[in-house]
């Protein structure tokens, strides 16, 4: 395939990013478990994400599944990550038990459910990883790709993944887990629903109020997992669901809390989070500790920018947006005027 002379190829580029993703975990666990711990289960785990990922996207899906062969398709997947999460979850408990004896686990039903669980969530990200690899081949076939023609781009590779067949699957998921697992159902559930508000919601120009309170209350649930210990999560919500506002517009406090604003290691993590509407506005307020561990003197980062940027394009001056780091916390307020 002919490539534009100074960019990298797609196959580059992916190795880009599981070398990148290889060091974030490696790195997130080498504090707390030591550099051969954190070797041992990084270089499995990543091989697993790269044979559940590439399996689907390489081989089941355009083998298969496209070309009318959808049942086969679904059995070869089950089988995949029945296989894959089960020959992880062994070799992760095996590989401990005989080097770090301290970290001496038992394999059970329960513990290997876990890792095919695991292989669900990598098996949805494997559509998404497919979009990034299409939209990167669709550029560099084209030097003139320009802005205003990005959005038909974007839902013609949305098309490609069939998002409603991405959706019943998840749903057939959920329901199979929910036999044995009724939590991790919820929460597949809840990836669900935020899968479909990126394809259904965010390209509208203006949502629900209560729509965009169950984006945040969804992506919340699925951040709240990967903390070791419980969050103290206040959310207050005083507002008429009905009203409209911009989609994605309350979601850069929210992302920058779990970013920043979480010390995973703390059975001590306060968040208050609250959504007012008064006097014709809509009010909203997040505050959170201030971590050491955050690795970031500014909280906000670019996120707050490009927020400012964007409600400046919608709103002008009629907007208010105050960033307060004193006494250790970092409290984010915004005011925008309601439609």
């Amino acid at each position: 395939m002919k490539f534009i002379k100074g960019q990298p190829t797609i196959a580059q580029l992916q190795w880009l990013v599981w070398i990148g993703v290889f060091f974030v975990i490696f790195f997130s666990i080498l504090p707390e478990d030591g550099f051969w711990h954190a070797l041992d289960f990084t270089t499995i785990s990543v091989s697993f994400y790269i044979f559940v990922i590439y399996g689907n996207i390489k081989f089941l899906y355009p083998r298969f599944y496209q070309k009318g062969h959808k049942f086969i398709y679904v059995v070869l997947v089950i089988i995949m990550l029945v296989v894959g999460g089960l020959s992880r979850g062994y070799l992760i408990i095996t590989l401990y038990n005989k080097f770090f004896p301290k970290m001496a686990d038992e394999i059970t039903w329960g513990s290997m459910l876990n890792y095919i669980l695991a292989g669900i969530l990598t098996y949805m990200l494997s559509f998404i990883f497919r979009i990034a690899i299409a939209y990167f081949d669709l550029k560099q076939q084209s030097e003139k790709i320009l802005v205003q023609k990005s959005q038909a781009e974007l839902n013609l590779l949305k098309s490609q993944v069939q998002p409603h067949f991405l959706f019943n699957t998840l749903n057939n998921i959920y329901y199979e887990a929910y036999l044995e697992a009724p939590r991790t159902a919820k929460l597949i559930e809840r990836l669900s629903d935020i899968m479909r508000y990126f394809v259904d919601e965010s390209p509208k120009d203006e949502v629900s109020l209560g729509t965009e309170i169950q984006f945040l209350e969804n992506y919340i649930a699925l951040e709240k997992i990967r903390i070791r210990h419980e969050v103290d999560l206040n959310f207050i919500k005083e507002v008429n669901t009905e009203l409209r506002i911009p989609p994605m517009l309350l979601m850069t406090f929210v992302e920058n809390i779990f970013k920043h604003g979480i010390d995973k290691s703390s059975s001590e993590n306060k968040i208050e989070i609250a959504l007012i509407q008064q006097n014709g506005d809509l009010l909203f307020k997040t505050k959170n500790r201030i971590h050491d561990k955050a690795g970031s003197t500014e909280p906000g980062g670019f996120g707050i920018e490009n927020l400012k940027k964007r409600l400046t394009f919608l709103y002008q001056t009629r907007f208010e947006l105050n960033i307060d780091t004193s006494d250790n916390y970092f409290t984010a307020y915004l005011k925008v005027p309601l439609s």
